[in-house]
């Protein structure tokens, strides 16, 4: 027996030190080369996973203000009814209006099939690509080194439109209003990422509507159904530009009466 221990351990002497290797710079295999840049509901983790269908982590960042558009209430939604409501897109400055960051969250799109989830829940958007030069994190984690970053945008916009000149690209009206359920995942998914962040998106964001309807599941006892109401109200009634159109937010028999039943009387 003591011979046998004896001879395993000069194998061992025999075999010299375990090999080793430098890994340092060599990024892991197989890594994402697509990215998506995210300014309204995709702000959500739970809404990127629902069309994903998987965890998707996301990193805090802001768009320079050197892209050409601003953030703003032009992309309509729910059209084929006939009534709808105005989601947030992009489109160019108007004369007399000062540039503008927009700060969103930068996410992994696994392959070809993902993307395309994406692109058709985007459906009134197309996807154009933003330098990643005017890309920067906000927080504490990095941004990736390589790959390309995508950003949807209208299908109404001319990328080579110069600042100034108007987009093909309608406001918010009676029938498409701001919808208290959208705005609220934007600032959820926004709240998650802090306060400060929030409050950037609100500031950041052009085109608040008078044509705001409250459609909360229960709009007079929000809390009830709607995770952070309480606190989307705060930043909504304390932040400009949404806050004196804040004011003028209505529930639904409300808006009916002031909006909708005006537009169907006569003239």
């Amino acid at each position: 027996m003591l011979w046998g221990f004896a001879g395993l351990a000069g194998l061992v002497a025999a075999s010299g030190p375990a090999a080793a290797g430098d890994f340092w710079g060599e990024g892991l295999p197989d890594q994402p080369t697509d990215f998506l840049f995210g300014y309204g509901t995709l702000i959500s983790e739970p809404s990127r996973t629902s069309t994903s269908r998987r965890q998707v982590v996301a990193v805090p960042a802001r768009v320079s203000a050197q892209f050409g558009l601003v953030r703003a209430f032009v992309a309509r939604g729910g059209a084929r009814s006939g009534a709808g409501f105005t989601a947030m897109g992009l489109r160019h400055r108007r004369e007399g209006e000062e540039p503008s960051s927009i700060n969103g969250v930068v996410f992994p799109v696994r392959d070809a099939e993902e993307m395309a989830a994406f692109d058709r829940r985007e459906g009134g958007y197309r996807r154009v690509e933003v330098d990643p030069a005017l890309v920067e994190a906000v927080g504490w984690q990095g941004l990736p080194r390589s790959g390309r970053v995508w950003i949807y945008v209208p299908k109404g916009i001319d990328m080579n439109r110069e600042a100034g000149a108007p987009d093909d690209l309608v406001l918010p009206d009676a029938a498409f209003p701001l919808v208290q359920s959208y705005i609220d995942v934007v600032l959820q998914g926004a709240l998650a990422e802090g306060g400060a962040f929030a409050r950037e998106l609100i500031e950041t964001t052009f085109d608040w509507s008078p044509f705001w309807l409250d459609d909360r599941p229960t709009p007079r006892r929000p809390w009830a159904e709607t995770e952070q109401a309480g606190a989307i109200d705060r930043l909504l009634a304390s932040t400009e530009p949404a806050a004196s159109q804040f004011r003028k937010r209505l529930y639904p028999e409300l808006y009916a009466a002031r909006h909708l039943m005006d537009a169907a009387a006569p003239r």
